[in-house]
């Protein structure tokens, strides 16, 4: 299987299924409403927070696929819209699980060739690098929001 088809299929596991460890953010955010998703525990930071977390870098990557500039800032990364409804929840996830999608078939339509390139001016390392980052980075996440879940409902 080509590099790239393997890392866009690691892109729906870690989402939708099917990746090694068993746990994707579609199954452990199931059943999760927006109070929960909303709700602070201690001084962590809010499962709606890491979801958008997760999503925003995955969206700043896809935009540079499809020919935009690179537009993503650190401090932005938190600053997920207001959560103030049911719909307000499932609208961030519509668009996770969309990104998502999206990524992961620009990321297949990709040649194994330009995964040595420089991803734009080479100061953010290589294609293979951010494709692969945006995986490592979400499983980091996920875990966080599997954790903060359980200690909500204990």
């Amino acid at each position: 299987m080509a590099i790239t088809k393997q890392i866009a299929k690691h892109v729906r596991d870690l989402h939708f299924g099917g990746n090694y460890t068993g746990v994707n953010l579609k199954q452990t955010i199931d059943g999760v409403d927006w109070q929960e998703a909303t709700t602070k525990y201690r001084s962590l930071n809010t499962i709606a927070a890491l979801v958008f977390h997760i999503n925003y870098y995955i969206d700043a990557v896809l935009r540079v696929l499809q020919g935009a500039a690179l537009n993503a800032h650190d401090q932005d990364s938190y600053s997920h819209p207001s959560i103030k409804s049911e719909q307000d929840w499932q609208t961030l996830l519509n668009k996770v699980f969309s990104d998502a999608e999206q990524f992961a078939q620009f990321i297949e339509n990709l040649d194994d060739d330009k995964l040595d390139e420089n991803f734009l001016d080479g100061k953010y390392g290589s294609y293979f690098r951010n494709l692969e980052g945006t995986v490592e980075h979400a499983n980091y996440h996920l875990g966080q929001i599997s954790i903060i879940k359980k200690m909500l409902r204990s």
